[in-house]
Parts: C-alpha cells; structure tokens; sequence
C-alpha cells in the first residue's frame, strides 16, 4: 500500500535517492537564505530588515541541517536538476523579486516588499505544510525526526511573520496592491509545485526502479494535487489572520544557530 510514509521511507533507505532529496532541499533553503539576506540589506524600513535578516539566518540553518543529514551517511550534496530547482523556476515565471535586481544596491519600494513578502506568504504555506508531512512521516527516525521538527516550527514561525508584516501593510493602505501580489504568486506557485513535483518523481522512479503503475499512481496524486489547487487550494495561500504567535522573527537568530543530527 503506498503511502505518503512508505514513500519517504523508501527515499531514505536508497543512498542516492536520499542523496537526491537532501541535495534539493539543501539547496533551496541556501537560496532563500541569500535572498532574504540581500532582502535585508535592501530594506529602509528598521523594524522589517532584522526580521527578513531573521529568515535568512533560518534557512542558512535549514541548509545546514540538510548537509549534516548527508554527512551522517557519508554523502556529498549533488546538484540541484534545473528541473527541480523551484526557486528557480519560480523566478522564472516573474514570482518574487529577480536575483538580479537584488545584486543591485538601490533599496527596495515599498511594492518591492510586498511583493516580496506576499512571494514568501505563498511558498511557507507550502514549506509548512510539506513539513509537517516530513515530522509525521520521520516521526521514529531519530536522524531525521528531530531535524524535521526544528525546520518545522522555524517555518510557522515564518508563515505567521509574513501574516503579520502583510496585514500591516494593508492597515497602512496598500490592501488592493497585497491582493494581487498574493494572487499572482499563488496562482505561479501551485504551476511551479506541479511541474516540480512530475520531475522529482521521474528522477526517485529511475533511481528506485519504481514499476510502471507505482509511477503512474503517484504521477497521478501530483495532478490531482495541482487541479485541486488551481480551482480552489490556491485561496488558502491568500488569505490573511493575524496569528496567534506575533513577532515571531522579532529576535535575532543565535549566533551559531546549528542542529546536530543524532547519529542514525
């Protein structure tokens, strides 16, 4: 019977497909990282740039984590298939703020930070709800458990961040321009995370020599996954509540902020 569990377990047993997987998530969390770092250095406003600096830090750590996973088995990070480089192709398609105009240094607008922060309201949705599936599917790993579980609560603490800042933006009169810089993103996400996800798929099928109707099952899910977004699951990423954790980057990161993977 497959499962959202047997999968992942099965991931984790095959060196390269485990390899694969960390590398993936390793390396989207360094580019959030640099973003939100260069984020940071761009924005004016005193109170926002130390909690997107806060993010940053958190992602570095997140890919850090990823890289320690990889070092307890002996394994090298590889590189990331264009394919399944969701950053990437987010860019691609217009969704967030381009590298190129964060390697400038003229600070950002006040729609530049919307933008930016309705782009990251979007993609902690999907961060958050993909790691709670990791907790539960790891969940008596204790390499991969404990790991999952700080990436975990360090992405809610994102999420309700980015509610926060949005809402306070709106209160300051730039409702209609939130509005549609969420829907935008939304909207470009749920493509990303469909062709993302057929990709990823095609690759652990290869590696795990997964049969013809395994493949075809799970091609499937990622379809039905991405219709149920694009006619309705897409409006949970737009909404907007103040959260109940307020101020959750409001502190600086620890200075070495590491996580030391149990020995498996």
């Amino acid at each position: 019977m497959l499962s959202t569990r047997s999968l992942f377990d099965e991931i984790y047993r095959n060196d390269q497909a485990y390899q694969l997987f960390c590398s993936i998530a390793a390396g989207g969390e360094d580019q959030g990282g640099w973003e939100n770092e260069r984020i940071a250095a761009l924005t004016r406003d005193p109170v926002l740039a130390p909690k997107v600096a806060r993010h940053g830090a958190d992602e570095r750590k997140h890919g850090r984590i990823f890289a320690q996973l990889l070092n307890r088995r002996g394994l090298p990070k590889v590189p990331v298939p264009d394919e399944t480089d969701y950053c990437m192709l987010l860019e691609r398609q217009g969704i967030g703020l381009s590298h190129e105009r964060l390697n400038t240094d003229v600070p950002l607008t006040d729609r530049e930070l919307i933008t930016y922060l309705a782009h990251s309201r979007v993609t902690e949705q999907r961060a958050a709800e993909q790691m709670r599936q990791l907790v539960k599917a790891y969940a008596d790993n204790p390499a991969l458990g404990r790991a999952m579980r700080v990436i975990s609560a360090d992405e809610d603490d994102h999420l309700a961040y980015c509610h926060e800042e949005l809402l306070r933006l709106i209160s300051e009169g730039h409702g209609p321009y939130v509005r549609h810089a969420l829907e935008t993103s939304a909207r470009g996400e749920v493509r990303t995370y469909r062709d993302v996800g057929l990709a990823v798929t095609a690759r652990m099928a290869r590696i795990l020599r997964w049969p013809r109707w395994q493949l075809a099952l799970i091609t499937l899910g990622v379809r039905a996954l991405h219709l149920y977004d694009r006619a309705y699951g897409w409006r949970r990423m737009v909404t907007l509540r103040m959260p109940e954790h307020r101020n959750a980057l409001g502190t600086p990161a620890p200075p070495h902020a590491e996580h030391e993977v149990p020995g498996s």
